[in-house]
């Protein structure tokens, strides 16, 4: 069992049903952020799953110059702070360096630190020291275990509202792969872990100047971690990923969350009612 954190009223770990990290990649325009989260907020209330909005203000770590990269900090938190106040969900994006910290952190419920940069010890403990919550994206480099790390750096300044998040290790060239068996690991240590199955799906840099993905094993990923044993999923969604400026082969079409959803919510009712020995 994982301890509890609150993020704008919604309760994340301790046995509380899936909690939902959902929206696009990046912020492409307001008409698609706040489209998709008018349509992600209408599919959570009905499932009866907690939701907070993620999109990125900027995608700092492209693997091409020529790719984009979204509207910046200043333009993006604005944007970002404007569906906050009218849809009433928590928002959550990536920050990239320390400076970021301090303006991102007066909008933004929670923070994001992006996997290549969960290392980095000033990142971590300024994020931390802001007092919110925190989601640390475990490196595609780094086994479950070497979590334990990230969480003692975390924890230093006091903050103990930190969730980590799965998203795949690296298996030879662009590929990834998840190991279930790291998802009890690291809920070992006692905070909550979240599974992002969009970039578990990612092949990185696949393409050449972008990254691939293979969005078809998207429910049965989905499926298996669930049935492991997690405290959320993060999904990136988009309602035409076929055109969408980032990540597009490996997000979750907008039109498929709510059936991936039920029955995500079927699976994690039947595995929180096995006795804690089992899961």
């Amino acid at each position: 069992m994982t301890k509890e954190i609150a993020i704008s009223g919604r309760k994340l770990g301790n046995r509380n049903p899936l909690f939902i990290i959902a929206g696009p990649c990046v912020i492409e325009s307001e008409d698609i952020v706040f489209h998709t989260a008018e349509r992600l907020k209408d599919i959570c209330d009905r499932t009866g799953l907690p939701l907070m909005f993620k999109s990125s203000y900027d995608k700092a770590n492209r693997t091409s110059l020529s790719s984009f990269r979204g509207p910046g900090l200043e333009k993006g938190i604005t944007i970002l702070s404007d569906l906050r106040s009218r849809l009433k969900v928590p928002v959550i994006s990536d920050v990239h360096s320390v400076e970021e910290i301090k303006p991102a952190s007066e909008v933004l419920d929670a923070l994001q630190i992006p996997a290549f940069l969960c290392r980095q010890t000033d990142l971590v403990i300024a994020a931390s020291a802001t007092g919110k919550p925190v989601n640390v994206k475990k490196g595609q480099f780094l086994s479950p275990w070497d979590v334990r790390n990230i969480i003692d750096k975390f924890i230093s300044t006091g903050n103990r509202n930190l969730f980590i998040t799965e998203r795949g290790v690296s298996f030879g060239y662009n590929n990834l792969v998840v190991d279930f068996r790291g998802l009890p690991v690291m809920r070992s240590f006692g905070y909550p872990v979240i599974f992002d199955v969009t970039h578990s799906l990612q092949l990185p840099g696949g393409m050449g100047k972008s990254s691939g993905g293979q969005r078809e094993f998207a429910d049965p990923l989905t499926r298996a971690a669930v049935a492991v044993g997690v405290d959320g999923l993060f999904m990136e969604v988009h309602p035409e990923p076929e055109k969408a400026l980032c990540d597009g082969p490996n997000m979750i079409r907008l039109d498929e969350v709510e059936t991936i959803l039920k029955n995500m919510k079927a699976i994690d009712e039947s595995v929180r009612n096995l006795p804690l020995s089992l899961i």
